[in-house]
C-alpha cells in the first residue's frame, strides 16, 4: 500500500506548530539571587588588589572583566562572574607568567574562599541553569531508537542530514524542525515502516563501497580466514525472496582493472555461509572481466552479514620491501598488486514469497487477530505498545487517536498490516516522538526551578547513556515512581552501563569529546607518508574506542585515561607502532612498556593524526586539544585581523618550534600560543601520523615545554607527569563535557558547584568513572529544570 501523501493529513502541521509554540512561547527567567552577606575577606582581598587589578579595574578591563567594580559587593550578587575568576586561579592561568603572580598559598587561599562562599550559596539557592524543554532527537540518537523500538538497524546518514555541532556535540543545537527536515523524517518514517512491517514492494537496489584508500591485500575482521580484502557489510532484506548481488572492481584511471596479473577466486557470503563464487581473470577484454560478476541468490528476510573477498594466495602471505603496507593507490605510484573491491550492490527482492517472522516483526506483531478479538482490537494492543515507548511516557486515548485512524485507512488500502505500517509511520512523525519534553506536571511560575519526575527522569537517563529511549524496566519503574528512589536509581545506572546500549558513550559521545569522527576527514599527504590508507584510519579508531571502553566496562579510574600501562593493537597498528609479536587482524589488550612510547590517549595515532597537518606535525593544534580536552581551558579564537602562520613572512626552512616563535612576536598572537605551544612541543615525538620519532630532517628534536601555570617538562613523560599532578583538573574538565552531553547545553557558571561536588565525590572514589557517572545523575542540573 501507499502511505497517505499529503504531509499536513499525516502529521498534523497545524498541530505541530502549536504544540511547538506551546513549549517555547516564554523565555527563561533566571532565579532572583539574594544578596547574602558574604563578600571577600580582608586578606583574599588584598591579593587580588595586588596580583589583578593591574588590568582588570575599572579602567583597564581586560577581557571585559571589571573587578573593581564587584570587589567588595556580595560574591553571591555576581557568582557568574566569580565562577570564571575561579576557573583561571584553580588552572593557574590568571595572572599571566610574565606578570606578578601570587604564591601557591595564596592561590589555594583565595579559591578555598571563593568556592566556600559560591558553593554554600548554590546549597541554599538550588539553580540547574538555563531550560532544555524540548529537543529534538539527533540523527544518532534516531538510529539507536529505531533499533531499540523495532529491533531493526538502519543507517540514519542516508535518511536524516547532519546535526551542526556546538559545544563539542551535536544533541546541543537540536530544538528546531525546519519544512525541509520535517519531510526528511516523514520520508524515513515510510522507508523504516515498509521494513519493519516487511510489507515489501518493487524491487530496489542499494549500493556500498569500501573507502578509496582501503588496502585490501590483508584480512578483514569478520570474514574467514584465509581471505583477503572485500568488505563486509550489515544489511537488513525485508522478506524472503530472490535478491541479485553484483560486484565491480576498482580501475585506474584508464578503465583498466587494477592488479589483475593472473587468476583470482572471489566469495560471496551471508552470514559467513559461501552463496556464490567466481573466478576473475584478465581476458581479451580487459575492462570486462568483471562484467558477470552477479549473482541471484534465495535470501531469507531480516537482517544478514553479507560478505565479498578473495581467497587469499599462498604467494601474498609474504611481506616484501617491494610490497609494504601501500596504502594510497594511483596506477603510475603505487598500482595495486591484486584486484580490490570497489562496489557492492544488492537488488531485491524479486519474485518474494509472503511475509516472514523477522526480529521487527516480532518485535512489533505482539497481537493478530484471533477468534473473538477483531482487527481493531489487535492493532490497538500493537499501537499501544509501540506508542508507549515511542513516546517514552504512559499512553493516552488521546495518542491512540491518530495511528489509529491510519492503521483504518491502511487496513482498507492493503490489510492487517498494511495499516500497521501506516500507523507506525504516523508514531514515527508525531511531535512527541521525535522532540523529548520536559514540562512541569503541577503549575509552576515561569523561571521557577522544578524537580523533574520519573518520566521526565527515565529519558534524561538513557539518552545520557545510551542516547535511546528507555527500555521497558527502566520505564515501568518510572511508571510506578521508583526511579527517583536513590538505591533503586543506582541500581539502574550500573544496569545500563552494563548493558551493550551504553557503548554509545563510545562512539557516540568519546568519538566526538576525542574528535574521532573527524578521522574519516584527514588525509596525510600520501608522498610523504605513503603508509597511511583507511586500514590504518580504521585501526586508530578502534584503537581509543576499546581503550575508553575498558575505563567503563572496568570501571576504571579516569586519570588512566592519560597515562596508561595498556592499549588494544593488532598487526597493522603493531607494526605502525613497532610493537613486535603481535599478528592478526583482531584486536587484543596488549601490556605495554616504556619502550613502546604508548599509552595513554595522548600517544594514540587517533590523537596524534586529527590533531596534525597533511604534511606535518601541529604544536598548535596538539596544544589546545590538551587545553580543551584535559585541562578545561580551550585557547580563545584568534582575532579576525591576525593571518594564519602560513601567511606570515616566517621561513618556512626552519623548525616548527622557531617558526611559531616567530609567530608569537606578533603580540596579538602571543597571549594565545604562549598557552598552546609549549604544551604541543612536548608531543614532536611524534610525527604527523603519530610515528616515534626523536630527530626530524637529522636534527635532534626539541621536546621541552611547560603549562600555563609555569611547570616545566620535558617529552611525553614530562607532560604526563605534569597534566596528573593534580588529577582533579583533568577530571573536572571530563566532567564538564559529559555534563554538556548529557544536559545537551553548555557548561554555564551556575553548574560550577555541582561539579566541584561531583569531582570532589568521585576523588573518594580513586575517580573512577561510576562515579562521575553517578554523581552527573544525581546533580541539580541534571534531576531539575526551569520552567518557562
Amino acid at each position: 500500500m501507499h502511505f497517505p501523501s499529503h504531509v499536513a493529513r499525516t502529521v498534523g502541521i497545524g498541530g505541530l506548530l502549536l504544540f511547538l509554540v506551546h513549549v517555547t512561547n516564554a523565555a527563561c527567567q533566571a532565579d532572583e539571587i539574594k544578596n547574602d552577606d558574604d563578600s571577600l575577606p580582608k586578606t583574599e582581598l588584598a591579593v587580588l588588589n595586588r596580583f589583578c587589578m593591574e588590568c582588570h579595574d575599572a579602567e583597564t578591563q581586560e577581557g571585559e572583566l571589571d573587578l573593581a567594580a564587584i570587589l567588595t559587593a556580595p560574591i553571591a550578587k555576581h557568582s557568574s562572574i566569580w565562577e570564571k575568576v575561579v576557573r583561571k586561579l584553580t588552572t593557574r592561568h590568571m595572572p599571566p607568567l610574565d606578570a606578578n603572580r601570587p604564591s601557591s598559598k595564596q592561590y589555594t587561599s583565595i579559591v578555598a574562599v571563593l568556592v566556600s562562599r559560591l558553593d554554600h550559596h548554590a546549597e541554599r539557592h538550588l539553580d540547574p541553569g538555563p531550560p532544555k524543554n524540548l529537543r529534538r532527537l539527533n540523527r544518532t540518537e534516531y538510529q539507536n531508537v529505531i533499533r531499540d523500538l523495532l529491533a531493526l538497524d538502519i543507517d540514519a546518514s542516508t535518511l536524516l542530514p547532519a546535526d551542526e555541532p556546538s559545544h563539542g556535540f551535536d544533541n546541543v543545537t537540536v530544538d528546531e524542525l525546519s519544512p525541509v527536515l520535517l519531510n526528511r523524517y516523514v520520508s524515513a518514517a515510510q522507508k523504516i515502516s515498509r521494513l519493519a512491517v516487511g510489507t515489501g514492494g518493487a524491487p530496489a537496489g542499494v549500493t556500498f563501497r569500501p573507502p578509496p584508500d582501503k588496502s585490501q591485500e590483508d584480512h578483514v575482521l569478520g570474514l574467514p580466514l584465509g581471505t583477503r580484502g572485500g568488505m563486509l557489510i550489515n544489511y537488513h532484506f525485508p522478506q524472503d525472496g530472490i535478491y541479485e548481488f553484483q560486484v565491480h572492481l576498482t580501475r585506474d584511471r584508464n578503465e583498466h582493472i587494477e592488479g589483475l596479473n593472473g587468476a583470482h577466486d572471489m566469495e560471496i557470503l551471508l552470514d559467513r555461509e559461501k552463496k556464490a563464487s567466481f573466478e576473475v581473470k584478465a581476458g581479451r577484454d580487459h575492462s570486462l572481466a568483471d562484467a558477470n560478476l552477479k549473482k541471484r541468490v534465495v535470501v531469507k528476510g531480516g537482517p544478514r552479514k553479507v560478505g565479498v573477498t578473495f581467497i587469499k594466495k599462498p604467494k601474498s602471505l609474504i611481506e616484501t620491501k617491494r610490497k609494504p603496507y601501500i596504502a594510497r593507490f594511483n596506477y603510475h605510484r603505487h598500482p595495486r598488486q591484486n584486484p580490490a573491491v570497489f562496489q557492492l550492490s544488492i537488488t531485491g527482492p524479486f519474485d518474494a514469497s509472503k511475509t516472514i517472522e523477522t526480529p521487527s516483526r516480532k518485535r512489533i506483531m505482539i497481537a493478530s487477530p484471533q477468534e473473538g478479538e477483531s482487527l481493531d482490537v489487535a492493532a490497538q494492543k500493537i499501537v499501544k505498545r509501540l506508542t508507549r515507548l515511542a513516546h517514552r511516557r504512559p499512553v493516552t486515548e488521546a495518542d491512540l487517536k491518530r495511528p489509529m485512524t491510519f492503521f483504518r485507512e491502511g487496513l482498507e488500502e492493503g490489510g492487517f498490516d498494511a495499516g500497521i505500517e501506516a500507523a507506525l509511520s504516523s508514531i514515527l512523525v508525531s511531535p512527541r516522538f521525535l522532540f523529548r519534553v520536559e514540562q512541569p506536571t503541577e503549575q509552576v511560575a515561569s523561571g521557577k526551578t522544578y524537580t523533574l519526575n520519573d518520566i521526565e527522569l527515565a529519558s534524561r537517563l538513557s539518552f545520557f547513556l545510551w542516547s535511546s529511549i528507555p527500555d521497558d524496566e527502566l520505564l515501568s519503574l518510572a511508571e510506578r515512581g521508583k526511579l527517583s528512589n536513590p538505591e533503586i536509581l543506582k541500581q539502574q545506572v550500573q544496569r545500563m552501563l552494563a548493558d551493550p546500549r551504553s557503548s554509545s558513550l563510545v562512539n557516540n559521545f568519546a568519538n566526538q569529546w576525542l574528535y574521532l569522527r573527524n578521522l574519516d576527514s584527514i588525509t596525510p599527504n600520501h608522498r610523504l607518508f605513503p603508509d597511511f590508507d583507511d586500514n590504518l584510519r580504521q585501526a586508530f579508531r578502534i584503537e581509543t574506542e576499546l581503550f575508553f571502553d575498558s575505563i567503563i566496562k572496568e570501571n576504571r579510574s579516569l586519570t588512566q585515561l592519560p597515562q596508561a600501562d595498556y592499549t588494544f593493537l593488532n598487526v597493522r597498528l603493531a607494526k605502525h607502532y613497532q610493537i613486535p609479536s603481535i599478528y592478526g587482524t583482531r584486536f587484543r589488550k596488549v601490556k605495554l612498556q616504556p619502550i613502546h612510547h604508548r599509552g595513554g590517549l595522548l600517544r594514540h595515532g587517533s590523537i596524534l593524526t586529527v590533531t596534525s597537518y597533511a604534511t606535518r606535525t601541529s604544536p598548535v593544534l596538539r596544544g589546545n586539544w590538551v587545553l580543551e580536552n584535559i585541562l578545561g581551558s580551550p585557547a580563545p579564537p584568534p582575532p579576525d585581523d591576525v593571518p594564519e602562520l602560513e601567511e606570515n613572512s616566517v621561513d618556512e626552512n626552519l623548525p616548527i618550534r622557531d617558526r611559531l616563535s616567530q609567530h608569537r612576536a606578533n603580540p596579538a598572537c602571543a597571549s594565545c600560543h604562549n598557552l598552546m605551544d609549549p604544551i604541543g612541543f612536548a608531543l614532536e615525538n611524534y610525527d604527523a601520523i603519530g610515528r616515534w620519532r626523536t630527530h626530524q630532517d637529522g636534527v635532534k628534536l626539541d621536546v621541552s615545554g611547560s603549562l600555563p601555570n609555569g611547570q616545566t617538562y620535558s617529552g611525553i613523560k614530562g607532560l604526563e607527569k605534569s597534566l596528573l599532578a593534580r588529577p582533579e583538573l583533568f577530571v573536572t574538565a571530563f566532567t564538564e563535557k559529559l555534563m554538556t552531553f548529557g544536559l545537551g547545553r553548555g557548561i554555564e557558571p551556575t553548574d560550577g558547584p555541582a561539579i566541584r561536588k561531583i569531582v570532589k565525590a568521585a576523588a573518594d572514589d580513586d575517580y573512577r568513572f561510576s562515579s562521575v557517572i553517578l554523581g552527573i545523575v544525581n546533580s541539580v542540573p541534571f534531576r531539575m529544570s526551569k520552567a518557562l
